[in-house]
């Protein structure tokens, strides 16, 4: 008698699903940290592009009127605003949402962004380095950070 039962017996499949779960648990983690990863990095370009646009408008400024400076609104200095952005001046609340939630003095205040993980970061603006302009002649440029703050609450209200 020819045995034919071709198949996978209980002790394989057992051993499937354990390698299966040990590459999963290793995959996972890993991925996830690239998303983050590839996010930091895309607001990374995003701010530099505003930095950019800044230093732009600062030099046509200077062209233009004899003496450097940024706007109130830092995304009023580019050509194009970044996807996703909302002039609705409140904290984002959308995923890839960009906004710029003016302080007081309104020269000065915090850029957000919500990434995919619904986390909130925040960059602090200010248009103008509060110089006196009469001795700093040439020259209002403001700063603009270069490392975010995670925001905890997503409805704070600007500072």
């Amino acid at each position: 008698m020819k045995n034919t039962n071709k198949g996978f017996t209980l002790i394989e499949l057992i051993m499937v699903t354990i390698i299966l779960g040990i590459l999963a648990a290793v995959a996972i983690p890993r991925y996830l940290s690239s998303v983050t990863k590839a996010e930091e990095a895309a607001e990374d370009a995003t701010i530099s592009a505003i930095r950019a646009g800044l230093e732009t408008h600062a030099t046509e400024m200077l062209m233009e009127h004899g003496r450097r400076y940024w706007p109130a609104d830092p995304f009023s200095a580019l050509q194009s605003a970044p996807t996703g952005h909302t002039n609705d001046g409140t904290v984002a609340n959308v995923d890839g949402e960009w906004t710029w939630v003016p302080g007081d003095p309104a020269t000065q205040g915090h850029i957000y962004h919500m990434r995919g993980d619904n986390s909130v970061w925040r960059w602090e603006y200010k248009s103008s380095d509060e110089h006196n302009a009469a001795t700093d002649v040439g020259d209002d440029t403001g700063t603009l950070d270069a490392d975010p703050s995670s925001v905890s609450n997503v409805n704070e209200t600007a500072q």
